[in-house]
């Protein structure tokens, strides 16, 4: 199977190669992608100032067969959102990424559903094993966050981000198992397919992730997500505080259900780390 590169890259990179013509058709493109892929071939001539050959010239230059071409590829790059393509500048600055963080924090904390979380602890807490599943990047690093925080309190929880892995261990579970599926997108096929493997063979699924989504409609429980992103594509997606939120919240719920056991493996943990690292008394359980 192969893969084509994106319209705008092919631009970019051989734009040096292209006649002086070519190049006022190409920085035409690139400066208005949308209008450049809905006008008419004679208007686009007409506002470059060249001819129809010549855009079909150009299409040609740049790996398409006919202008036709051209339009469906630049439709196909505006598909994933005029700001990976257009320059949007940065208003706020270093100081705007710790307001993002706020402000998303603080709308899920709104959003929480109390009941949801409540049924979600009432299964974990009885479950014989819990999996986590996450994968992509953020989603991987909060799978393996519930990890690190699940087993101190006691519980029986693993991690998994590799595709293949994911759907055996999710085809291995039986009634009684719990897994939890982590996607700050939801759509992501090796989680919404294990999820639904998990399911198909007892397991109850929760999904953290946002509500409509084909991961969330096919979940037994969703403890959902707002995910709100920005123009300025350059700063990290501030929605993954909200799942390692998300994740501090069901922790804390777990541990308060499952007091006793929790306090005596939190307080062996920290005695192994202190004897081992020296240090302060109050130094973070795990570092």
């Amino acid at each position: 199977m192969g893969y084509s590169i994106d319209i705008i890259s092919c631009i970019t990179d051989r734009f040096v190669e292209l006649t002086a013509t070519e190049k006022r058709i190409a920085q035409f493109i690139l400066d208005d992608v949308q209008s450049a892929a809905t006008l008419p071939i004679a208007e686009m001539a007409r506002l470059t100032s060249t001819s129809q050959a010549s855009i079909t010239r150009f299409a040609r230059a740049i790996g398409c067969k006919d202008v036709r071409e051209l339009k469906v590829k630049l439709a196909q790059s505006l598909a994933v959102g005029q700001r990976f393509i257009i320059d949007v500048p940065d208003l706020e600055g270093v100081q705007g990424i710790y307001g993002t963080i706020i402000n998303v924090l603080e709308m899920n904390r709104r959003a929480l559903d109390a009941a949801s979380l409540n049924k979600a602890v009432g299964w974990l807490s009885g479950a014989r094993q819990i999996l986590a599943f996450g994968m992509g990047g953020g989603s991987t690093i909060c799978a393996q966050e519930l990890q690190f925080r699940l087993f101190r309190l006691g519980l029986p929880v693993v991690s998994q981000n590799d595709g293949l892995l994911v759907r055996m261990m999710a085809a291995s579970v039986s009634p009684g198992d719990v897994v939890i599926a982590l996607s700050l997108g939801g759509f992501t096929p090796e989680v919404v397919e294990s999820a639904g493997i998990a399911r198909q063979y007892g397991a109850k699924v929760i999904a953290i992730t946002p509500e409509e989504t084909p991961l969330a409609q096919l979940a037994d429980l969703v403890l959902p997500l707002i995910v709100r992103e920005n123009d300025y594509i350059f700063k990290p997606s501030t929605s993954r505080y909200a799942m390692l939120a998300m994740i501090d919240v069901l922790a804390t719920e777990l541990a308060m259900a499952n007091k006793s056991q929790a306090k005596d493996r939190l307080r062996r943990i920290k005695l192994a780390l202190d004897s081992h690292r020296g240090g302060a008394d109050r130094q973070p359980l795990g570092d």
